[in-house]
């Protein structure tokens, strides 16, 4: 008999559900509403597992993994410790759901029962019987999966399914928006740095704008160093003589 685990509470149980005859569309827009509002791919991630619980019926736990051809995998978001567990690589590196390799070609893999065919397995070790995993991202190196976890078997029917196609497009959407803003931010930090690295340059070497970009980009390449790390780097020396940085033209 496998260890049996006593599955923690999600700690989400103070969020309310969608009431009963509450419209799906409206449901999925405020969903939407919701994962719209976030501000970084992290956030949309953390969003969206408390989501999956509070919109799929009879989910009481969720998760987020991605996994990469050959099957190392890591947890993204999870509602509990016992889904972050439950998402664990098992002993020997193998992926726990060996059904989430089904998803590289499917969108969907449902478990109806984890304790069928005797067991043994790391859901029904914890206690969770059912599992709905929808792919959220597949691409061919990695794949990323939202997966709502019950106590009880044959939690999730062909509704629930199709409420969690749906809500995973929306997620999808936001999570690429969110990475979107993410990037812009990124670059206009970058540009920022490398425009007070370029100032320091001019002012130091005593030469043009062009002639101080054109030595940090030098710099960069000489030194094997991202043009964004060095400029950094000239920022935050200290500016006596001596301090590290681009030195010449």
């Amino acid at each position: 008999m496998p260890k049996r685990f006593v599955v923690a509470a999600s700690e989400f149980t103070d969020l309310p559900r969608f009431p009963v005859g509450f419209e799906l569309a409206d449901a999925l827009t405020a969903a939407a509403r919701d994962l719209h509002g976030t501000d970084t791919p992290g956030d949309t991630l953390n969003t969206a597992v408390e989501l999956a619980v509070r919109l799929l019926p009879d989910a009481e736990h969720a998760g987020i993994s991605e996994i990469q051809r050959g099957g190392r995998l890591r947890t993204l978001a999870w509602t509990d410790e016992t889904i972050r567990f439950a998402a664990e690589p098992r002993q020997g590196g193998h992926i726990p759901h060996p059904d989430w390799e089904r998803l590289w070609t499917t969108p969907v893999v449902r478990t109806d029962d984890s304790e069928a065919d005797g067991g043994g397995n790391a859901l029904s070790g914890l206690g969770l019987r059912s599992a709905l995993s929808l792919r959220l991202r597949a691409d061919r190196r990695r794949l990323t999966v939202l997966t709502a976890y019950a106590r009880k078997p044959q939690a999730f029917d062909e509704d629930a399914t199709r409420i969690g196609r749906l809500f995973t497009a929306h997620v999808s959407l936001a999570l690429d928006s969110a990475t979107v803003r993410e990037q812009l931010t990124e670059a206009m930090r970058t540009r920022d740095l490398i425009g007070q690295a370029t100032g320091i340059l001019m002012e130091r070497l005593d030469i043009d704008a062009a002639g101080a970009f054109e030595s940090l980009v030098k710099a960069s390449q000489r030194e094997n160093v991202k043009l964004r790390d060095l400029a950094r780097r000239i920022v935050d020396a200290p500016s006596a003589p001596g301090g590290r940085g681009v030195t010449e033209r």
